[in-house]
């Protein structure tokens, strides 16, 4: 483990309301720990599924889009025919790009999401969305939220599953 300190305990990030202050920590930590925990990972192993879990890289492709329909929703925006397919292919190896592609794209949804943490006015974080097509009722602030704890169960997921496709 590395010895920088996670990214809660040093500071605000610049221009994010407080009350997001949480969930931004909380991306920016898994991009960090994500990096870390792949650095030596091999790349014939990232399709890899351990005892029927989900593969290393089915994690890190489920972050990324996770992220993006949960700010989608957050913007009162319907999901695309292109987040359905992505959806669709979250955990399918084939032709896929490499876990390098994988952490830039999740590393770039972040940046997308604190971006957008930026333009919201913390008297609206309360105000109603609604997830799917089922229309469930949650607040800005839960959807952010739940964004930012979803990506580091994931992460810690990932962790185990890198350790236990290593070890096998």
């Amino acid at each position: 483990m590395s010895s920088t300190l996670e990214y809660w305990l040093s500071g605000p990030v610049l221009h994010v309301p407080a009350l997001l202050q949480p969930a931004a920590h909380a991306l920016l930590q898994s991009v960090r720990e994500v990096k870390e925990y792949l650095a030596e990972f091999p790349e014939e192993q990232l399709w890899e599924k351990a005892y029927g879990r989900a593969s290393v890289g089915f994690h890190l492709r489920h972050m990324t889009g996770v992220l993006d329909r949960l700010l989608t929703y957050a913007k009162q925006e319907s999901l695309t025919e292109e987040q359905f397919e992505f959806l669709k292919n979250e955990g399918n190896g084939e032709g896929a790009p490499t876990s390098e592609q994988l952490i830039s794209a999740l590393e770039d949804k972040v940046n997308e999401a604190l971006a957008y943490f930026k333009t919201i006015p913390e008297n609206t974080l309360t105000d109603e969305r609604f997830v799917g097509r089922k229309k469930l009722p949650t607040t800005l602030i839960g959807l952010l939220f739940h964004a930012s704890e979803h990506s580091q169960r994931h992460v810690g997921q990932l962790l185990v599953t890198v350790s236990v496709v290593k070890g096998q």
